[in-house]
């Protein structure tokens, strides 16, 4: 008996072996060995493992739910790809997700690969069929499909999954995967298929990747410009914000669609966190051509559930509002801003949400056709919120001295932006703001001034130019953030106006 049951059990082995190996699977053969990465079995690995030991690996503060990783050849992007594979190999998944552009064609779909394997010089990956079915969706934006992958009428086929192969087999082995080519930037794509993404990511413990380059052929200096410009705005880890950039042509990546999609799906599994590892381009490469380069970034997503401690400094983050908070608030800014111009009397509000009965600082920010037509806030929380809008909402329209009164007349071309901030922190380390979400408050001695997140970013600063201009603001040298005699103090804000909420 016993001697049936293991020739059973080698039978079905062999069996499996014969089927993985049989001429009816799809394999993906390469289509970029030799060009994008060595064709050797051996020289490849040797080129990986030297890849992974270039740097330290960085420290991660939680799992990642994602990653985004370059996709040139290797002697351009491998350092920077290894960097983010060297520093997510110590956590385990059970598969990965790779999202991938397609820079042969074009197609109005996300492309799930319905063949069995993705084969490099290390081998072969096998297809998870179960997953990748579930990555599909009932409104055929999400396929499964060969379409982008195998490119029949192409020289080559695409390369931006491929190239991130050799790095997965080597920190994980043999582990199932799931590629995906998207063939077009329609939102309604991506929105679809980051939002599946992130229903699979709340049921299996898979690593979800956005395979992308960042600007193209500018030379070194504006590559450097453009590319800060998207960082800056990853790491805000907002999508359509992100997005909107891009189609927008404010910053330029070749794997713009993955990223949002990646954003997307983890916005809905609760990622907080986008944290960039390495940034170069391929000027960096010794000898490397300076006019004409090509920017790469390697960053990880996490939920960071101890985003409220910056550094050194102990900064407790109030909940945030959520988008019916909002509206509340930014409709009695609204309100405020049109009874301070018309001389109606406002009554006490009704059904003021919880979160409004707070103490919290804010300001309401006026605009008149793009232009700045009156600012005023509260920095501390020396009142509730709800009080707090309508104090400086009617300051900021009929008091703020730089401008006159709002008139009547004015009114329908008033756009009106609140900030709700949390509670200023002092810092002994400036290299701790981050551009886009801190504020920042200068002062020394009878000098104060400050400069709301969004200031830097509407104006590109970088962190050094933002500090600059809030000692200017405070009627300070430029550079009194440098001497210790000046007291620096940050906090966050929430911003929103019409617009945003019309988004949401």
């Amino acid at each position: 008996m016993k001697k049936k049951a293991g020739n059973y059990i080698v039978w079905i082995l062999c069996l499996g072996f014969y089927f993985m190996n049989c001429s009816d699977a799809q394999v993906r053969e390469p289509a970029v060995a030799g060009m994008f990465y060595p064709a050797s079995s051996e020289k490849l690995k040797k080129d990986i493992v030297y890849y992974l030991s270039l740097e330290p690996a960085r420290e991660i503060k939680q799992k990642p739910f994602g990653i985004i990783a370059p996709h040139a050849g290797y002697v351009y992007s491998g350092p920077v790809a290894g960097v983010v594979y060297n520093s997510i190999r110590n956590f385990k998944y059970d598969g990965v997700i790779i999202l991938s552009p397609s820079h042969l064609e074009s197609f109005n779909f996300a492309s799930v690969y319905s063949g069995d394997f993705y084969k490099t010089p290390l081998g072969k990956l096998a297809i998870d069929k179960k997953l990748a079915k579930k990555c599909c969706t009932n409104d055929k934006l999400v396929k499964f499909s060969t379409k982008g992958h195998k490119s029949q009428n192409f020289s080559r086929g695409e390369h931006a999954i491929e190239v991130h192969l050799p790095f997965i087999q080597e920190i994980y082995g043999q582990i199932p995967i799931v590629p995906i080519i998207i063939g077009t930037m329609n939102y309604n794509v991506l929105n679809s298929l980051g939002k599946k993404l992130g229903e699979i990511a709340g049921e299996h413990n898979v690593l979800v990747i956005a395979s992308s380059d960042l600007s193209h052929f500018h030379d070194y200096q504006d590559c450097m410009e453009i590319d800060n410009r998207l960082i800056r705005c990853l790491e805000k880890n907002q999508p359509m914000e992100y997005y909107k950039g891009i189609v927008s042509n404010k910053f330029e990546a070749c794997g713009s669609g993955p990223i949002t999609a990646l954003l997307i799906a983890g916005k809905q599994q609760g990622v907080n966190s986008v944290q960039v590892l390495k940034y170069a381009n391929s000027g960096d490469v010794q000898g490397g051509d300076k006019s004409r380069v090509v920017g790469y970034v390697s960053a990880v997503l996490f939920n960071d559930t101890n985003k409220k401690i910056l550094g050194d400094n102990m900064i407790e983050k109030s909940d945030e509002l959520n988008i019916e908070e909002m509206k509340f608030f930014l409709k009695l800014a609204e309100g405020t801003v049109k009874m301070a111009v018309t001389g109606e009397i406002m009554g006490e509000p009704e059904n003021i949400p919880k979160i409004g009965q707070e103490k919290r600082g804010a300001f309401v920010t006026l605009t008149k056709n793009g232009n700045l037509r009156g600012c005023i806030g509260y920095i501390l929380p020396v009142k509730s919120l709800y009080e707090t809008i309508i104090d400086v909402g009617t300051s900021a329209t009929l008091r703020d001295p730089r401008f006159p009164a709002v008139t009547e007349k004015e009114l329908k071309n008033i756009d009106v932006e609140v900030s709700v901030l949390t509670v200023p922190e002092k810092i002994n380390d400036p290299m701790i703001i981050e551009v886009g979400k801190h504020g920042i408050i200068m002062k020394r001695g009878f000098h104060q001034g400050l400069l709301l997140p969004q200031v830097a970013t509407e104006y590109n600063w970088d962190r050094e130019t933002f500090l600059e201009h809030t000692c200017m603001k405070a009627g300070l040298p430029r550079n009194a953030w440098k001497d210790s005699s000046t007291e620096i103090s940050i906090f966050s804000a929430q911003v929103f106006n019409r617009e945003t909420l019309t988004e949401k």
